[in-house]
């Protein structure tokens, strides 16, 4: 795992001291590679490339970057890792196309020939990895920045004072001289919707996050305006073109065998390490079965970890120690106190580097900081959810929307008005006293009373009800002041994929094209990376991702529970007694502590005339939910939580 960043100066600019500014750009991806540091410059081209190296495979000096290839025609800066890059070796020493020998065994010199033989397209296809890639061209003068597949690995892109620039994080570019980009107000209402900010779009105008698949490649004299930056970025790899609703369907058995064939294939690649690996576990579903399928094929206990609270409601520890002891592996908790979770809130904006406000992104740092300690690399069970249905809102909404989408829209409106009658609170309440009557394990009830109002009265298709279930806020009605046309919707651009008539998979595809990528992994990313930690992820091979991708859908959901393919498959090596739970998510008490230990600091970031004279957000709405979080009564945290983060990131920022 590396960072990477560089920057092409506008003509008139040759004059800036490019070894200073290429400097200090790179040495704010000091924690994404603390091993090895490397720049390159062309004054001729005005380009310049920087890169940090977290050393994974080959440690010696044969992986410094920038490495130039033998012809010395191109010139590469890679972050991730080419899980394949073995087998392309072979295949280029087949080929004998290359009469030289290699210089080392790092999967960069592999992905440099292959660039040389096949040129940078083919090249992508054929690889299996994680990457963010800049490589020059300094024969056709040309540029190529690619990402992964999947979006496992970031890269921001874009113009600062018309000077090309691009980087693994955002920190990296605000070294460039006189950044001046204002914040994107149109991002930071996309911001408020989904407490993340979707790609394209970055916080700061005229800068960006290439898309998941997506590579540009432009030459030199085009590279300074942005529209013409538009016209050079195609995708190579398409999500929609791997929903298949094939007539062919198999048994239940055969696809379940051909799955964790897949993921041991997966998981075998992604094993390979020069340096110290484990796994994360929480216990859960997805983490489990990584775990186990490592375990099954080594002799030797797999490093394992997780993370204890002290609030029993959200500690998971003790599930993931009895799996641990059930497979045999060696097994790290780390316990912490309140305290020390609510003491990595003000290092959040740095991290992050925009405004995000997934509040499991304080317990993600603290296991892979727990996790640095004794591996380089680890292992995760990230994106099981979205692959194989493991989200309560893709069972729990298409059963709403059929028992009420015969309804005429005014109709449901009415009804999901008169719902907003009956306080939330008044529900959480019952839900407290419920269980001295009832068996069943009712939980939240007040929010889902107010999931359902929300989508009665703002649902007039499928589409609408996603985009209902996954906003925080309504766009219409956002907290963020600004008048701007927001008619585009970046989570729902137009692709290759025709909707499917299953609305489960539907809501499955929309979040991989962008929950995942922008949301969960962009949390595991700079969480591992500010600990120096390579994370990795099975379920993200994009072999893996094809094939469920093919599966039917009862495969993944059956009897109202999603993941059925997985437990099936997990069942083989833990006991099913042992996995059967209510879902609970990577979750600490942000609420309580927003009324209790962190309310001092809360309302310092919440004054009114603090907000007033930043002129980014509508006070009296801020201070409206802010009354009513802290009276009890009703549950704003993530609202809260979010307005909190970008305060705080702007006044990192001003």
């Amino acid at each position: 795992m590396c960072g990477i960043t560089g920057f092409v100066s506008y003509p008139g600019q040759e004059n800036e001291n490019k070894v200073d500014v290429i400097n200090k750009m790179t040495s704010k991806l000091f924690h994404r590679g603390p091993d090895d540091s490397g720049t390159w410059i062309d004054d001729s081209n005005n380009i310049a490339l920087g890169h940090r190296r977290l050393s994974i495979i080959d440690l010696s000096s044969a992986g410094h970057q920038p490495m130039l290839s033998s012809c010395k025609r191109f010139v590469l800066v890679f972050n991730g890792e080419i899980y394949n890059h073995l087998a392309l070796r072979n295949e280029i020493n087949k080929s004998n196309k290359f009469s030289n020998s290699w210089l080392g065994s790092s999967d960069t010199e592999t992905l440099l020939r292959c660039f040389e033989i096949w040129g940078f397209e083919k090249t992508l296809s054929k690889l299996v990895g994680m990457f963010s890639i800049c490589l020059f061209d300094k024969e056709l003068k040309a540029l190529h920045l690619a990402r992964d597949r999947i979006g496992e690995k970031p890269l921001y892109y874009g113009h600062i004072n018309n000077s090309f620039v691009f980087s693994s994080e955002l920190k990296a570019l605000k070294e460039y001289p006189n950044f001046n980009n204002k914040i994107d107000r149109d991002a930071l209402k996309k911001y408020f919707q989904f407490l993340y900010i979707p790609a394209p779009k970055t916080i700061y105008q005229n800068i960006f996050k290439l898309k998941p698949g997506h590579y540009l490649s432009i030459p030199l004299d085009k590279i300074h305006n942005l529209k013409d930056i538009k016209k050079y970025i195609n995708s190579y790899w398409n999500l929609g073109d791997h929903i298949i609703q094939s007539n062919n369907i198999k048994e239940d058995g055969e696809y379940l065998n051909e799955l964790e064939t897949h993921l041991e294939n997966a998981i075998d690649s992604q094993s390979i390490a020069d340096v110290p690996l484990g796994a994360f576990l929480s216990g859960g579903i997805d983490s489990s079965l990584i775990t186990a399928l490592m375990q099954k094929n080594t002799t030797t206990p797999v490093k394992t970890f997780t993370i204890g609270f002290e609030e029993i409601s959200f500690d998971e520890s003790p599930y993931a120690k009895k799996v641990a002891e059930y497979l045999g592996t060696d097994h790290s908790e780390l316990f912490v106190t309140s305290k020390e979770t609510r003491d990595v809130i003000p290092n959040l904006p740095y991290i992050y580097d925009e405004p995000f406000a997934d509040s499991s992104q304080i317990p993600t740092f603290l296991v892979c900081a727990a996790a640095r300690s004794k591996v380089t690399v680890a292992l995760s069970g990230d994106a099981g959810d979205e692959l194989f249905g493991g989200y309560n809102r893709y069972f729990w909404g298409p059963r709403i929307w059929q028992k009420f989408s015969w309804m005429p829209f005014f109709v449901r409106k009415i009804i999901g008005n008169s719902m907003d009658l009956v306080p939330s609170y008044g529900l959480n309440y019952l839900e407290k006293n419920m269980h001295k009557y009832s068996k069943k394990n009712i939980t939240k009830i007040g929010n889902k009373f107010d999931k359902i109002s929300k989508v009665l009265k703002s649902s007039r298709n499928v589409d609408d009800m996603y985009s209902s279930l996954t906003s925080e806020w309504d766009i219409t009605s956002s907290v963020v002041i600004d008048d701007s046309d927001t008619s585009q919707d970046y989570i729902l651009e137009k692709t290759n994929f025709k909707a499917c008539q299953n609305d489960s998979l539907n809501m499955m595809y929309k979040d991989i094209l962008s929950y995942l990528p922008d949301d969960i992994l962009c949390k595991v990313d700079r969480a591992a990376m500010a600990s120096s930690l390579e994370t990795r992820a099975p379920f993200l091979d994009h072999r893996v991702v094809e094939f469920a991708l093919g599966m039917p859908i009862e495969l993944k959901i059956r009897n109202n529970k999603g993941k059925w393919a997985l437990r099936e498959i997990l069942y083989k090596y833990v006991p099913k007694d042992m996995m059967e739970r209510p879902k609970t998510g990577f979750s600490i008490p942000i609420g309580d502590w927003l009324r209790g230990p962190l309310k001092e600091w809360a309302e310092e970031l919440l004054d009114n005339d603090k907000i007033k004279s930043q002129g980014y957000l509508k006070p009296e709405i801020v201070s409206s939910i802010w009354t009513l979080h802290k009276s009890g009564k009703y549950d704003y945290t993530s609202r809260i939580w979010s307005i909190l983060m970008f305060q705080s990131w702007l006044e990192l920022n001003s």
